[in-house]
């Protein structure tokens, strides 16, 4: 194994000469105590690495040994409920060889646990051919999640022996013959982390990955196999709105990635998932969840490096058919480890010293998102949603991380720090939010949850749209200047932001709620537009209207209706007619039938 020599060491950065034997990307180790990095950029014999590692303790003089793989994540049995950091060490395991609940230098670990057994159920049989992408047999990983193991990229063949039993991951499972000799096929197989998994064929998305939040639902749905981005100043629950779509969104598989956040957030997301019962399994939601964590006093390197762990077992994981989510809080940390290694580099800045390749970057990671045919002769299809949340400083949206994520992502979620303020979460701001998928939603809502879906759902926008128009005719000439309409629209959109939209995450009926009960609750808001109008015309006073205040209230207070309660949704409308028909009678009016 060829060796080179450190010339130059800058925090993370190292300079190594004597390389001529290595390549772009090879993972090398660094140092007497063979420190993990890679190398990112060549010139001539000199190699700059990116050092995944505290580099404290080396120096000019220091060896360098080139291992001759890009950095490669580990596949198979054993990733789901672990937390794994960028670049895949098992945290537990790396704890206990540590002795030490912080990370220290210079220790190998694993990433897949190779003394546990598995059981292996073949599926196909001595003399099948099978090419990339056949699934040759599954190992039940926990209670929810089957993993199919399938044979890797670039092999094909006849099937020469499989076996049936427990099995270590490195062992050998089945044989296959093909035309360069005899392949040995394991439970596990590595691949390549900055390069996407290959798929038969992309697919356009269609039906929205439901997450139970009724802001996102409703008004800015994201498509399964999409992208959305959560951009937000600080404070304003960006981490929240992750956590509530990883724990809600209707996908098989979550991947969080938490990349350069707060050590206390992902805390909390190992002390809430394993206690969170999953809604269609009833098991503990970590048993379909895998955690990535780079945390802010990880080595930045590594931060860099752990979206693409991330997306990479994402990839993973649609291959076998499934349907996976994968959260990054957030992407402008990854961004700032981006910009930092640049700044080593001394390579030429771009806006705000980013380098200039970072909108490449980005598109990279989120075109790795989507809906796909897999390799194979099942033709599974699997998706990947990919939502990503950006910390613009000050809550700019103008700054390059932002804009360059604005550019690839169809659905933007705007958090408003003046709606978090006002305790009002999710705190998605309905003016400036989008969704590039409302359309292709809306058919699939039409079809499958009501036929007047979309129509409710334009006339609630267009509420909130004219309350912001309203509300300034307000601020100039106080609220007496409106027509009693206008006041009526008014309470509507009130009605609307208050009783629909703002949504109690630690509510245990508020947290989540279905799109056949998000159709009941905004059809009952919408009815009750519709009688009052009924009764304006009919010569009834709007303070009249308002002063409903028990009916009213029973309105505001449906979103605690349970799920199996729903019927009492259609009983609180009945109330609405009949109580705005005596109102009617009262004046005297001629009820319209």
């Amino acid at each position: 194994m060829k060796t080179g020599r450190i010339i130059k060491v800058s925090g993370p950065l190292v300079v190594a000469e004597g390389m001529e034997h290595a390549n772009i990307h090879d993972m090398v180790k660094v140092g007497e105590n063979g420190l993990i990095g890679e190398i990112i950029e060549m010139r001539e014999d000199r190699a700059s690495i990116q050092v995944y590692e505290q580099t404290t303790g080396i120096g000019p003089g220091d060896p360098v040994i080139s291992t001759g793989e890009p950095l490669s994540i580990e596949l198979g049995p054993g990733l789901i409920e672990s937390m794994f950091d960028g670049i895949q060490r098992p945290l537990e395991a790396f704890a206990e060889r540590a002795d030490s609940p912080f990370l220290k230098k210079g220790i190998a670990v694993n990433s897949l646990n190779r003394e546990k057994l598995w059981t292996f159920n073949p599926v196909l049989e001595v003399g099948v051919e099978v090419e990339a992408g056949d699934v040759i047999g599954t190992v039940q990983e926990t209670a929810v999640v089957l993993h199919k193991i399938m044979v890797p990229y670039g092999i094909k063949g006849i099937i020469k022996e499989i076996k049936s039993g427990d099995f270590r991951v490195t062992d050998t499972v089945c044989i296959v013959e093909t035309e360069k000799g005899d392949k040995e096929l394991t439970l596990m197989q590595k691949w390549p982390a900055r390069k996407g998994r290959p798929v038969a064929r992309k697919l356009k998305p269609e039906g929205p990955m439901v997450t139970g939040q009724r802001v996102i639902d409703t008004f800015f749905p994201v498509a399964k196999g999409g992208a959305a981005a959560v951009p937000g100043p600080f404070g304003a629950g960006k981490t929240v709105v992750q956590h509530q779509v990883a724990k809600w969104g209707d996908t098989e598989i979550v991947v969080y990635v938490g990349c350069g956040e707060r050590g206390n957030e992902m805390t909390d997301v190992l002390n809430e998932f394993p206690e969170l019962k999953d809604p269609k399994t009833g098991e503990s939601l970590m048993k379909r969840t895998v955690l990535i964590a780079n945390t802010s006093d990880m080595p930045v390197a590594a931060r860099e490096a752990s979206i693409y762990t991330g997306i990479t077992i994402a990839e993973y994981f649609r291959d076998m058919g499934y349907s996976v989510s994968i959260m990054a809080d957030s992407t402008s940390r990854w961004a700032e480890a981006l910009r930092e290694m640049s700044g080593r580099l001394e390579e030429m800045p771009g806006d705000e010293g980013y380098p200039a390749y970072l909108g490449s970057r980005l598109a990279d990671y989120y075109e790795r998102a989507g809906k796909a045919v897999c390799l194979g002769k099942e033709g599974r299809i699997g998706t990947i949603t990919a939502i990503g949340a950006v910390s613009p400083p000050g809550g700019d949206i103008s700054e390059p991380v932002s804009q360059a994520t604005l550019r690839i992502v169809k659905v933007f979620w705007g958090l408003d720090a003046q709606l978090a303020y006002k305790r009002h979460f999710p705190s998605i701001n309905w003016l400036n939010s989008y969704s590039l998928y409302e359309e292709t939603v809306d058919n699939w809502m039409n079809k499958e949850v009501a036929e007047d879906w979309s129509a409710l759902r334009k006339e609630a926008m267009a509420l909130l749209q004219e309350e912001s128009s309203l509300q300034e005719i307000v601020s100039l000439v106080g609220i007496d200047a409106l027509s009693e309409k206008d006041r009526l629209k008014l309470e509507i959109a009130k009605s609307i932001r208050e009783d629909y939209l703002q949504q109690n995450a630690f509510h245990e009926v508020d947290t989540y709620t279905s799109l056949n009960k998000q159709y009941k609750m905004l059809k009952l808001i919408l009815f009750f537009r519709k009688e009052a109008e009924k009764a304006l015309e009919a010569g009834v006073y709007i303070n009249e209207i308002l002063n409903l205040a028990e009916l009213r209230d029973k309105i505001a207070r449906s979103k605690y209706i349970t799920e199996g309660e729903l019927s009492k949704i259609d009983g609180i409308a009945a109330e609405v007619t009949a109580t705005i028909d005596e109102l009617i009678k009262e004046k005297g009016g001629v009820l319209n039938a």
